[in-house]
């Protein structure tokens, strides 16, 4: 059992959070919810030993293991993938070696009767009880199916970690986490570039193996598989509710209406305090009870509701012409980088109208394919765009690709026609560019902030095809919600690739699968294809 107890984080004249108690139980999944900027992450760090609070302890029992997996890693490049992810039991090697070290050296010190041979022989007794107390284990056996399970190929495991991107350099470090078996997890963003089957992965093996985990995520459906507890943290305070994430939200509704209810009452006894108070306060035979009154107003806790959402907002797509009946038509599509076959004549057609995903695991093609698509790669075989398409793209790269001299206000205006051009600032508040902030310039963005503002800029681009790769990285769920609800009415067609289901279901129709070299069309929704995909994997292993 880990123990909070009255941390209290300030910083620049700022309260983040104050007095803030609670306890992590041995198997507890917990959910770390809250606006950007609440201090979720921060917490996080603290739980971690990272930073230390103003005031306050985190107290562990003695010898617990807290294993923490930030947002963004610096990772070194001298080892393979397997080498590294080994260093998860480093521990337990060196204290092998000295094991061995000692016992070489008893066999060669003749002072035998000495104190000095005395304390190398109680500390060889000592570490070899801690060492053959562990449970028995098969650490390549281990690394491999942790490995394997977070998406790696027995190919990767001899490549040196600085051939991999960031995403999957953050997996060796999960994997590292996952295989020293801690009391407590800590995961800040764990599922961003992960693709879908290492997501379900990932949420098996916490629910199944892991002891406490905490974990920070904007993929709902991975937050509602994993986690049942959910702790809020919002103006300087955290509400804790036994419950998973989609209960935890008709719960915070409820309580956010009785605070309504208690704000508006107080709102009508201060008013009516002050208008007593404006009327007799030159009244000789009322000044007693007016001084009270002023007393009491300057006693009163103001009712505070918690993160007010007063942004109605839908935000729609501008009107484009209409697109021929077919907009993506591919025959025998064949793409090679060198001797690696991405696909070998694969083959879709996209309907007009259509939602469509494109699924699978990483490096099998789906962002090969979207290039293909925008005509920036070389292929072999057919592919063609239809009458009158008009394309909308958001690349994973696209936060790169803004004009970093302009202001976050100008980077809209620029783009912005007709009516639209009267609700620029509603638009950038909905997407937390409120006040001041819609007067930075890009330059000083953080990345999750471009990617917001890059996604805007799209949304008022009058396009008939738009393809978005991995669009909802670095998105908080307000903001996936709003523009999820302008793809479901966007009256064009869309191309979706995407590693989270929320996000997915309810919005694409159609999935295309990638993997093998080939292209598989399945005319389900996302909930049916991951069903339908489950008992084929069942029945694969029947038949083996």
């Amino acid at each position: 059992m880990i123990s909070v107890e009255g941390l209290a984080v300030e910083f620049s004249g700022t309260t983040l959070f104050s007095d803030v108690s609670f306890v992590i139980n041995e198997t507890d999944k917990i959910a770390l919810m809250g606006k950007n900027g609440a201090g979720k992450s921060t917490m996080l760090k603290i739980l971690a030993g990272v930073n230390k609070p103003n005031r306050g302890n985190v107290n562990a029992p003695k010898g617990s293991v807290i294993a923490y997996l930030p947002q963004h890693l610096l990772t070194e490049d001298t080892a393979t993938v397997f080498e590294e992810t080994s260093k998860a039991f480093q521990e337990i090697f060196t204290m092998k070696d000295e094991i061995e070290a000692l016992n070489t050296e008893l066999t060669t010190r003749t002072d035998y009767e000495s104190d000095e041979y005395m304390k190398i022989i109680e500390k060889v007794s000592e570490l070899s009880e801690q060492y053959y107390s562990l449970d028995e284990i098969n650490y390549e056996a281990e690394v491999e199916k942790v490995l394997f399970g977070l998406g790696f190929l027995r190919s990767d495991f001899s490549r040196a970690t600085s051939e991999f991107s960031g995403g999957w350099r953050m997996r060796i470090e999960l994997a590292k986490i996952l295989l020293q078996k801690p009391d407590l997890i800590l995961l800040d963003e764990p599922t961003n570039h992960m693709d879908i089957d290492s997501i379900e992965w990932l949420e098996d093996f916490l629910v199944n193996n892991a002891k406490a985990v905490v974990v920070i995520s904007h993929d709902r459906a991975f937050v509602d598989n994993i986690t049942t507890r959910t702790i809020e943290i919002t103006t300087g305070r955290i509400y804790d509710y036994k419950a998973k994430y989609s209960h935890y939200l008709e719960l915070r509704k409820e309580r956010r209406e009785q605070q309504q209810k208690q704000f508006d009452d107080q709102q009508k006894f201060i008013a009516d305090t002050q208008d007593f108070i404006d009327r007799f306060k030159g009244t000789y035979s009322k000044t007693n009870q007016v001084q009270s009154r002023v007393k009491m107003l300057e006693k009163l806790d103001i009712v505070e509701v918690d993160e007010v959402d007063s942004s109605a907002l839908r935000l729609r797509f501008s009107p484009s012409i209409r697109s021929g009946n077919y907009p993506v038509v591919v025959n025998e599509l064949t793409k090679k980088y060198g001797e690696n076959t991405v696909f070998e004549k694969a083959s879709l057609t996209i309907e007009r109208g259509e939602k469509v995903a494109f699924v699978g695991k990483n490096g099998e093609g789906k962002s090969t394919m979207i290039k293909a698509i925008m005509n920036e790669i070389d292929f072999t075989g057919m592919l063609e765009i239809g009458h009158k398409v008009q394309i909308g793209y958001f690349a994973q790269n696209q936060a790169a690709l803004l004009d970093e001299s302009l202001t976050v206000f100008d980077t809209i205006d620029e783009i912005a026609v007709g009516d639209i051009r009267t609700k620029i600032r509603d638009i950038l508040g909905a997407f937390m560019f409120g006040g001041d902030s819609s007067a930075k310039k890009v330059k000083v963005l953080s990345g999750g902030e471009k990617t917001r503002l890059a996604m805007i800029k799209l949304l008022l681009e009058p396009v008939n095809l738009l393809i978005l790769d991995e669009p909802t990285n670095h998105l908080d769920m307000k903001t996936k919600d709003i523009i999820k609800d302008a793809l479901r009415n966007f009256d064009g067609t869309l191309i979706l690739v995407s590693h989270d289901r929320d996000f997915l279901d309810g919005l694409a129709t159609k999935v295309f699968e990638f993997g093998n070299k080939r292209v598989k069309e399945h005319f389900e929704d996302v909930k049916g294809f991951l069903a339908k995909k489950r008992m084929e994997n069942l029945s694969e292993i029947e038949k083996k």
